[in-house]
């Protein structure tokens, strides 16, 4: 056992066999980016910081909500005083667990016009999104790039996760070749979510990421693994044979089609609520205090922190970002929100 006293904290863990004190090192001079920071990717975040990984980037577009809180284990009630975004929320704890690791928070929706930048540093790429428009650009960018990247989802009581490692591994197009049509899966709206199936698909996902970060490729996970909690049911399912034998338009014929914008939409679901997001890429950030006072004189309730603005109009809560974008909460309705967008936020 190392005598480095910087290495003391992770004394229980290097004593395990799998990792030793060259793991370590190895973890400690990693780089992971992880897409998405609600249930699956709380859970994640606060393992890999804890376990010591050199460098977290946690990329997540939302803010917190109390409903959040059941399931979602780095926030609480003084992060949603503060309005504070799941991402910065995040950061803040994970930097009073462990101030060794660099822990960088990104406030932004991941589309295939930023993904390159947020992910060409990372030497493995985790999935804490709900939704699977980000999955097939995580995917694109994985067999792009050539990094491995751990797939993990749950709903309800049930979840499923599957690691991919180009050319060693079918990719996720391979298993599932299109996304859900809408209406066809169900959200934590819809069906719900159970807190202990996302801390045990978490719990794989961070498994494998320790594995391949430090080496130990032989020992990964090569099966699609679905359990369900409630019903008390774990499957393994065989897709190794799947390698190479399906005409995957991905990994055989290196066609991104998600990266390249032929597939996905301009909207997203935001886990079954009933809210739009309104994108706008602006080349400038917005002042919140100029629009805080315009909204003011409008009789409308704002507040505001450098992370995010709210306010009420018409009966929708609007959060807004630096950036541009908007969440518009009380509708469904895409033309409804841009109509929102354009009447209260002006771009």
């Amino acid at each position: 056992m190392s005598n480095d006293p910087s290495l003391e904290r992770y004394s229980r863990q290097m004593r395990f066999g799998g990792m030793l004190e060259k793991g370590q090192r190895k973890l400690l001079e990693s780089r992971v980016t992880l897409c998405g920071c609600g249930a699956l990717g709380t859970v994640i975040a606060n393992a890999l910081v804890r376990a010591g990984v050199g460098f977290v980037r946690i990329i997540d577009r939302d803010f917190i909500e109390s409903h959040n809180l059941q399931r979602q284990v780095l926030f609480d009630e003084a992060d949603i005083a503060a309005n504070l975004p799941k991402a910065e929320a995040a950061a803040r704890k994970l930097r009073v667990v462990n101030s060794t690791v660099t822990v960088e928070a990104v406030v932004t929706d991941i589309d295939r016009t930023n993904i390159l930048d947020l992910s060409k540093d990372a030497d493995i790429i985790l999935d804490g999104t709900d939704n699977f428009e980000i999955r097939y650009l995580i995917n694109d960018i994985s067999v792009k790039l050539n990094k491995p990247w751990v797939y993990g989802g749950s709903i309800g009581s049930h979840g499923q996760t599957m690691t991919i490692v180009p050319g060693q591994t079918p990719c996720l197009r391979c298993v599932f070749e299109a996304a859900p049509a809408p209406g066809e899966a169900g959200t934590c709206e819809t069906a719900g979510v159970l807190a202990p199936i996302v801390s045990i698909i978490a719990s794989f996902q961070v498994a494998e990421c320790l594995k391949i970060l430090t080496g130990q490729l032989d020992t990964i996970n090569r099966e699609l693994i679905y359990i369900d909690v409630w019903e008390n049911i774990t499957r393994r399912i065989k897709i190794a044979p799947l390698l190479g034998k399906v005409d995957c338009p991905c990994c055989k014929h290196k066609r991104f089609e998600w990266l390249e914008g032929e597939q996905g939409s301009q909207t997203t679901s935001l886990c079954g609520r009933n809210a739009v997001q309104i994108s706008h890429r602006a080349a400038a950030k917005l002042n919140f205090d100029e629009m805080a006072r315009h909204l003011k004189l409008m009789g409308g309730d704002v507040s505001f922190n450098r992370f995010l603005l709210k306010f009420t109009a018409e009966g929708h809560e609007f959060t807004v970002f630096p950036d541009g974008r908007a969440i518009i909460k009380g509708t469904s309705d895409l033309d409804k929100a841009r109509v929102l967008y354009a009447k209260y936020i002006g771009h």
